[in-house]
Order: C-alpha cells, then sequence, then structure tokens
C-alpha cells in the first residue's frame, strides 16, 4: 500500500516537473539492468533470492520508456514481461524511476501462491548516476494480481541493481 502512494504521487507529481532539464538527460542511452536482492521480504511467506535482469529502452513515448523484465527466484518462481518506466532526474546524479510492468508468473510454491498467472509488478527505484551513465540504484517492488485470482496475497522485493549504458559511453 505504501508503495502504491508513493508512485501515485509521483506521478501525479509530473506536470510540475521539468523534463526537458538539458542535454545530460536527453541523451540516456538503452540500458541492460541486473539486479539481486530479497524476495517476499515483507510477509516472509516464502523468501527467497531474487535475480533480475531488465532491458529498458531509451525509446520515448511521451515520457515513458518502455522495457522487458526476467526474474527467476531461488524458491523457484519466474516472472517475465515488461511495461513502462518513468525516469525522474534530481540534479544530474540522482533518478527515481517509477514503473509498472505486467509479468507472467509460474512456480507456485507450497508456501506461497500469487493466485494468478498475470501479475502486475509496481516499482520505485532510487539511482546514482555514475559520470559514464550507468547507475547504482536501491529499487522497492510489489507484485500482486489485481484481484483477479481467487486470492491476491501479493509481495514484495527490495534489490540493489546497476543499469549498464548500451550503446556509446558519456562523460558528464
Amino acid at each position: 500500500a505504501v508503495l502504491k502512494r508513493v508512485i501515485l504521487v509521483v506521478l501525479l507529481g509530473i506536470p510540475g516537473i521539468n523534463f526537458s532539464s538539458g542535454p545530460a538527460h536527453a541523451d540516456d542511452p538503452d540500458f541492460l539492468t541486473i539486479a539481486g536482492g530479497w524476495f517476499d521480504f515483507n510477509r516472509q511467506k516464502d523468501q527467497g533470492g531474487e535475480f533480475r535482469v531488465d532491458y529498458r529502452s531509451n525509446y520515448k513515448l511521451g515520457h515513458f520508456k518502455p522495457f522487458l523484465t526476467f526474474a527467476k527466484v531461488t524458491n523457484g518462481m519466474t516472472f517475465i514481461g515488461g511495461g513502462i518506466l518513468l525516469d525522474v532526474f534530481l540534479g544530474n546524479r540522482f533518478v527515481i524511476t517509477p514503473s509498472i510492468a505486467p509479468t507472467y508468473w509460474r512456480g507456485k510454491t507450497n508456501d506461497l501462491d500469487l493466485g494468478h498467472g498475470f501479475e502486475l509488478r509496481s516499482q520505485i527505484e532510487l539511482a546514482y548516476r555514475l559520470n559514464d551513465r550507468s547507475r547504482l540504484g536501491l529499487a522497492v517492488s510489489h507484485t500482486s494480481n489485481a484481484s483477479l485470482g481467487d486470492t491476491n496475497p501479493g509481495t514484495e522485493s527490495i534489490l540493489v541493481n546497476y543499469s549498464i549504458p548500451l550503446g556509446k559511453h558519456f562523460s558528464r
């Protein structure tokens, strides 16, 4: 519930944000994001290590960018999907990135059944941008079936991620 409120506040604040804050942000490349962290850290019904790989495109749909995601959890669960994200720059170094992605889920365990094959992952990330445009960040995500299944337990993950710029590297 807290994560949903944070994402809502960020998205509602979008009209007041200046997205054209200069050339330092306009030419950000595609990214390959590698992440690792703790799955189900909040409810602790079926915890495990989560490993995730995202491809984040630099193509813009208005202010939003598309991305693809794949996650594997040590408890046997996997998630694959794609969605949209929004990079909100706080100066030249810090980036807040809310995102949302419908995913296909498989790997029910005895301790945690997410209730439906369709899951919706919402996430908020705070990252520090290095000189070569790579980013080191911390992300918190919530995964839920949006009440499509008979049960909707949801789960949360916390991950440290590193976004590697694809293509030419920059320095600023």
